[in-house]
């Protein structure tokens, strides 16, 4: 069975960016797969493979699009991204689903194109709002696209959560954007439940942000001691 592609991203090149936040994050992951976060190289691997849950095998219009985004899988998993690109264009353009767009969204993604991962996401999403893995790769797009948006990488990567809330890879890139917007308390709660689901290089980031929180500690601490004593 082949899955559909998730998210990508990895959290160290989003790191590496500043964008006015709290400052980026350490590794993100990639398309579903994207994903974020800590990763240093999420790759989004997750291929659809089915067009509706009401596919009809009588239609033949409806049988050429499974065909053509089952060859695009096929292409995507030997590397070829721009001949997957075009037979997922092609099953789109027979038949707009959820599955075909979110294969179409992932190549887009691969090739840098992330104005049009985002579109194709964002209606897979419209046709299909209870997928935790588009909502993940839409947040990743957000991330990585020249003008980042982590708010809005926040709010799908919130969704994502609430619909899968026990995904280590979702846990962590959801850690990620927060710790990168400077929320780290709920970042450091959120890379705990990414180790505890199987993340083990979120191990490091606990340490790394328990520090972060420490230190701000300690600064506020020194800042309202030099306070009182101006007073």
């Amino acid at each position: 069975m082949t899955l559909a592609v998730r998210r990508a991203l990895t959290i160290s090149a989003f790191l590496n960016r500043s964008f006015g936040v709290a400052r980026q994050i350490s590794t993100y992951s990639l398309p579903k797969r994207p994903v974020l976060a800590s990763r240093t190289a999420f790759t989004a691997q997750r291929y659809a493979t089915s067009v509706t849950p009401h596919s009809s095998p009588i239609d033949p219009a409806e049988a050429e699009a499974v065909r053509c985004l089952e060859q695009g899988t096929s292409k995507l998993e030997e590397g070829d991204v721009q001949a997957a690109k075009s037979l997922y264009q092609r099953s789109v353009d027979i038949k707009r689903n959820a599955s075909s767009l979110f294969n179409l969204g992932v190549t887009h993604y691969h090739l840098k194109e992330y104005e049009e991962a985002i579109a194709a996401w964002k209606e897979s999403i419209t046709l299909q709002p209870q997928s935790p893995d588009a909502h993940t790769n839409l947040a990743s797009a957000y991330i990585i696209s020249p003008v980042p948006r982590p708010d809005l990488a926040l709010h799908h990567l919130e969704v994502a959560f609430s619909l899968s809330p026990e995904d280590p890879e979702i846990l962590f890139n959801y850690a990620a954007v927060l710790e990168a917007t400077g929320r780290l308390e709920e970042a450091l709660e959120k890379y705990t439940l990414s180790k505890q689901y199987g993340v083990e290089r979120a191990a490091v980031h606990i340490r790394n942000v328990g520090a972060k929180i420490l230190g701000k500690k300690l600064k506020d601490a020194e800042q309202s001691g030099e306070s009182k004593k101006d007073d």
